[in-house]
């Protein structure tokens, strides 16, 4: 049984029951434009303690709102589950998320509720009717973002809202209607206003428009209605700063790195296109001058403490957050490849982010009109060697030091590095080649 399959077979059983039970929200949406829905959410007149006396395995996720989970038959990941919501109107929002009080309704009452227009529609998969109340069927039809009812009073409600108007409208390539975009431009200040919407929140919806085929546009929209200055203040930093030489910019450095994401490919990995959007961000602080061109030195080191920062504040788990460091750090360190000793090279290659490093440095010199030959060279070098020749074991370790009375500390660590070395440039292969080595270093 597939997810829609069970969606199909609550709203009958619902139906069966005497209650009236609709398809609701984002699915509704997605089977207008042939999308597949990523899950199903049934609206029903059933009061929750109806619900889970129709159904054997419930799960209460939100009774006071009226919303069950019905679990189904398992799937390739876990149980298939719907989520059922008993129609209802809401009351004042104070915590600027959640209504602090719900009335059991209508499906009418329940759509004037939801966000926007192509979110609020019902739909009954017995007799392939729909139900608009809101008008979401023309707004899809004519690419039109549009909030239900007044703009102002909806974004107030969850002020998280304001970022997903821009996921929406990048996602589906929609243009968002101007009283609503008036309202997002005049609230967006107040997103990390008390009460704030949480770190994670924000994290969570930055990474759907960052990974999405259209990640500049959205990027663009931030900055656009205003969410940037709240959100990444940082990323102002870029506007205005020039690219290309003094006597023949090419634009500024926004531009460039919108252009960065652009060439990403399609389907980045979020810490891929959160480093391709921070990878030049520290270049304001360090620009300097000389008659012929622009200078940014160590731009690649603040741009990664910058980058840290963000990553702490989004409150990122520490494996995401240390690959967009690293990204951020290294994505001029390719550059010269051909120059770098063997060992550099290999360290570098063998690490687990290679492949969106390549992708990063492909993307910046090609949004830079320069010469991508030192990503080909490194994607050559990534056929000819293999993963034990790019990180073979050590020949010797910690313990073989010891057994010569070395005791740990900063030589002992420079003396396996100096092995780690010599091994990766093949010059050693053996221990009793790498313990000649340590002698050698040690009589220095």
């Amino acid at each position: 049984m597939t997810e829609r399959e069970f969606a199909l077979a609550v709203v009958q059983r619902l139906q069966a029951a005497g209650f009236q039970a609709l398809w609701a929200g984002g699915c509704v949406r997605d089977e207008l434009l042939g999308l597949t829905p990523k899950d199903y959410d049934v609206a029903t007149s059933a009061r929750p303690e109806e619900v889970r006396r129709l159904f054997r395995r419930t799960v209460e996720v939100g009774i006071s709102f009226g919303v069950v989970e019905v679990l189904g038959p398992p799937s390739s990941s876990g149980f298939l589950k719907v989520q059922v919501a008993t129609f209802r109107s809401d009351g004042a929002y104070s915590d600027a998320r959640h209504p602090d009080a719900v009335v059991f309704s209508s499906a009418r009452e329940d759509a004037l509720r939801r966000d926007f227009t192509i979110n609020g529609m019902f739909f009954d998969p017995r007799t392939s009717q729909v139900l608009d109340f809101v008008g979401g069927q023309e707004d899809l039809r004519a690419g039109v973002l549009r909030a239900i009812g007044d703009p102002a009073a909806r974004f107030t409600e969850d002020k998280l809202r304001l970022l997903r108007a821009v996921r929406f409208a990048t996602r589906f390539d929609l243009t968002i209607e101007p009283a609503t975009r008036a309202a997002l431009q005049t609230l967006a200040g107040s997103i990390l206003a008390p009460p704030p919407v949480s770190a994670e929140r924000i994290a969570n919806e930055l990474r759907p428009l960052l990974v999405h085929p259209r990640r500049a546009r959205g990027v663009n929209l931030l900055y656009e209605v205003g969410l940037v200055k709240p959100l990444v203040p940082e990323l102002l930093e870029m506007k205005g700063l020039p690219q290309g030489p003094p006597a023949a910019p090419t634009g500024d450095l926004w531009d460039h790195v919108l252009r960065v994401l652009e060439l990403l490919g399609p389907e980045p990995s979020f810490p891929l296109a959160l480093g391709a959007l921070l990878h030049d961000v520290g270049k304001r602080r360090t620009v300097g001058r000389t008659p012929d061109r622009y200078t940014f030195y160590s731009h690649e080191h603040v741009s990664c403490r910058m980058a840290s920062d963000l990553c702490l504040r989004l409150k990122l788990s520490n494996t995401e957050r240390e690959r967009v460091e690293w990204l951020v750090e290294k994505h001029q360190i390719l550059c010269d490849v051909r120059k770098m000793r063997t060992s550099k090279v290999k360290t570098i290659l063998a690490h687990p982010g290679i492949r969106e490093l390549l992708a990063l440095h492909r993307a910046d010199a090609l949004a830079a009109g320069r010469s991508t030959d030192h990503v080909e060279y490194c994607e050559q070098l990534l056929r000819e060697w293999s993963a034990t020749d790019l990180n073979p074991s050590p020949v010797i370790t910690g313990h073989d030091l010891a057994r010569l009375g070395l005791k740990p500390g900063p030589l002992y660590k420079r003396l396996l590095e100096a092995v780690r070395e010599a091994q990766l440039e093949g010059t050693i292969t053996t221990p009793q080649q790498a313990l000649g080595l340590v002698q050698q270093l040690l009589k220095k």
